[in-house]
């Protein structure tokens, strides 16, 4: 089973409930590339008027985890996946619709075939930036996976 936008944002409504009824969704989704945009409204804003960061942090985090889950299906092995580190910084205030993109696919892609190969866990830095309508960076995120065969 491929892994889509339409089939990820159905796993939101399911498994990740806050994630959706914040708004998050999954655009776009490809080898390479995963774009997941969130618009700022009242269910997810924070005491400033702007988008709280824990919500911009799923949109983020979901960008990632959506290209590592799609690298594992496509390799046909068991493979776990946990996020161990992350950090973000803030430059703007986050209002309108903000679009978080992913395109380190083939960093993943690198990293499952080193666990394969040796049978080690392993780890990849992932980086998610965050831009409003005008194209203007609004949060970066820095996500530390880590990847190991199960047994």
């Amino acid at each position: 089973m491929n892994i889509s936008p339409s089939k990820l944002n159905k796993f939101l409504m399911f498994k990740l409930p806050a994630a959706y009824f914040t708004g998050v969704r999954t655009k776009s989704l490809n080898d390479t590339t995963c774009i997941v945009t969130v618009k700022h409204r009242w269910a997810n804003q924070n005491p400033f008027n702007s988008m709280f960061w824990a919500v911009q942090g799923m949109a983020a985090e979901l960008t990632t985890g959506a290209l590592v889950m799609k690298k594992i299906r496509e390799s046909g092995k068991k493979v776990s996946m946990l996020v161990a580190s992350n950090n973000a910084s803030f430059t703007k205030k986050a209002t309108g619709r903000i679009t978080f993109t992913c395109n380190e696919g083939n960093k993943i892609d690198e990293a499952i075939t080193n666990a394969i190969e040796t049978g080690e866990g392993q780890t990849v830095w992932l980086n998610s930036k965050g831009v409003n309508a005008d194209g203007v960076e609004v949060s970066a995120f820095n996500f530390e996976w880590t990847l190991k065969m199960k047994s």
